[in-house]
């Protein structure tokens, strides 16, 4: 998986087909991400100490990685991730409609800069 927290995501397909959000947290073993106000759901606690109130919370639920693309930092549509070398030998991530760099992955190594 190549999303990283805090990464502009669109949701592909489900019931929220079409929204646009952060990633809050990712779950590598389960293939999941957790954007904000995406999948959302009522979860209803019981009154305790912590929650001296009781009632409902309206929190997100993980989204399968396979229902969210990357949104281009140029046009703002979805597009998939690629990585790549640079000449200097730093590792990019970069958005394959478009060919904008995303972010840097590793800092230049010797071993694969170009000669």
């Amino acid at each position: 998986m190549k999303f990283r927290i805090d990464d502009e995501v669109i949701v592909i397909s489900g019931a929220d087909k079409g929204h646009r959000g952060k990633i809050i947290k990712i779950d590598r073993d389960a293939n999941k991400v957790i954007v904000e106000g995406a999948g959302r759901v009522w979860k209803h606690v019981r009154q305790s100490q912590k929650n001296p109130q009781g009632g409902r919370l309206n929190k997100e639920m993980p989204i399968s990685a396979s229902n969210v693309m990357l949104a281009d930092p140029g046009d703002g549509k979805p597009t998939r991730i690629g990585t790549r070398y640079l000449d200097d030998g730093s590792k990019e991530r970069f958005a394959k409609k478009s060919g904008t760099t995303i972010s840097q992955i590793s800092p230049a190594k010797a071993s694969r800069a170009a000669k």
